[in-house]
């Protein structure tokens, strides 16, 4: 266990953790990241960004968080490789317990994450950011003019296909039940898009691709039978989009913290119900989930971090 006492630490090197720890380096707080595989998280799957402000062309997931990183250590940011296994929140120094050893702030800024839930299909794993994707914002331009395949029926699928209609020049629904699962006002506007197609009993078993995604398997769920779908010639490629939800990273705070659909509750200010303790990112509950939320999650928790620990200060010097 160590001795110091950080003023923040952060949990989480994404864009919301290391935009948290910029604003928190540049307010000269005492700053640990603590992260437990890869700085990015969901990001660096991505392998263009178009959508982020000031990104350079042709920027990638990875090159965005390089620059992020950087920043945050020019800042003074400390960061350690480990994972988290169970956390005190309470009280006036709150403590991180890891695999590798223990820590202890004085504030708490948990930017863990969420990542998609997989398909659950043969090919998956190897085939994300060549031809499979998780997000349509991010990704739905890359398949201008292609065939696009959705796997899910819930109202994020379908309305995630419904944007992606604005790029590709067909985008399928792959659902494994009859009939969608979304909102009918979602699946009005569904049915009423002439580019929308729809495949019922359907999963996908398996994607193939050398490199890149060429072709796929699917399976009807009552009749058992089997189709191999290919890409188009002249595309070579073509993309499937996974929407059967998301799980975020917060099982290890479900004790102390209020959570909805996994997701932990905060305010506008990414307060949660325990002083001291905030929340930023695609971990919290919140209506869109990109890149640029996550960032601007990060820099408001950690100013009032850095609020909360003033008056701390105040508190103790009277």
């Amino acid at each position: 266990m160590q001795d110091k006492i950080y003023d923040v630490i952060i949990i989480g090197a994404g864009p919301a953790g290391l935009s948290a720890a910029i604003y928190t380096g540049r307010a000269r707080l005492s700053t640990l990241i603590i992260e437990k595989e890869k700085d990015g998280g969901q990001i660096v799957i991505t392998a263009e960004i178009d959508n982020y402000p000031g990104s350079l062309p042709h920027e990638s997931g990875p090159s965005l968080i390089g620059r992020m990183v950087e920043q945050a250590q020019r800042f003074g940011a400390e960061k350690v490789y480990d994972t988290v296994v169970e956390a005190n929140l309470t009280g006036d120094v709150k403590r991180v317990k890891c695999k590798k050893g223990e820590y202890a702030a004085h504030t708490i800024i948990i930017a863990s994450g969420a990542h998609p839930r997989p398909i659950g299909c043969v090919g998956e794993r190897e085939l994300i950011g060549k031809g499979v994707s998780y997000c349509a914002t991010c990704d739905g331009a890359f398949f201008e003019d292609m065939d696009i395949y959705v796997v899910g029926g819930g109202d994020t699928a379908v309305e995630e296909a419904i944007y992606l209609t604005k790029f590709g020049r067909k985008v399928t629904v792959i659902h494994r039940r009859d009939q969608l699962r979304a909102i009918k006002s979602i699946q009005d506007r569904a049915f009423q898009n002439e580019k929308m197609n729809f495949m019922w009993d359907t999963v996908v078993t398996e994607l193939h691709g050398d490199g890149i995604l060429e072709s796929m398997t699917v399976k009807n769920v009552k009749t058992g039978e089997e189709t191999v779908i290919h890409a188009n010639e002249d595309d070579g490629t073509f993309g499937v989009f996974g929407f059967v939800g998301f799980l975020p990273e917060s099982a290890l705070y479900a004790d102390q913290l209020a959570l909805r659909n996994g997701y932990i509750v905060t305010d506008d200010n990414m307060h949660t119900e325990i002083p001291g303790v905030f929340a930023a990112g695609d971990i919290r509950e919140k209506s869109l989930r990109q890149v640029i939320t996550a960032a601007a999650d990060g820099a408001i928790a950690a100013m009032e971090a850095n609020a909360y620990i003033e008056g701390y200060c105040l508190v103790n010097a009277g």
